[in-house]
């Protein structure tokens, strides 16, 4: 099974990551807000956990991991 069919839940970030990258590539990370990467998050095909559990620290720590990915050391 690959990312593209795995499903995703709010505590698989990096596969919340990957999926991100491939459908926004091209996205400036420094200009995103919490609320488009939620919104961008809640859309992904494989998204299948409640909404209502995000919470900002969730968002921050997908963000996070997602520059981390961008701008390894």
């Amino acid at each position: 099974m690959n990312e593209n069919t795995q499903p995703l839940f709010w505590d698989a970030g990096y596969e919340i990551v990957l999926a991100l990258q491939a459908q926004h590539p091209d996205v400036d990370l420094e200009e995103l807000s919490l609320t488009n990467l939620f919104d961008w998050i809640i859309q992904l095909p494989n998204f299948q956990d409640d909404p209502a559990l995000a919470t900002d620290e969730i968002l921050m720590a997908i963000y996070q991991e997602w520059y981390e990915e961008r701008n390894p050391l």
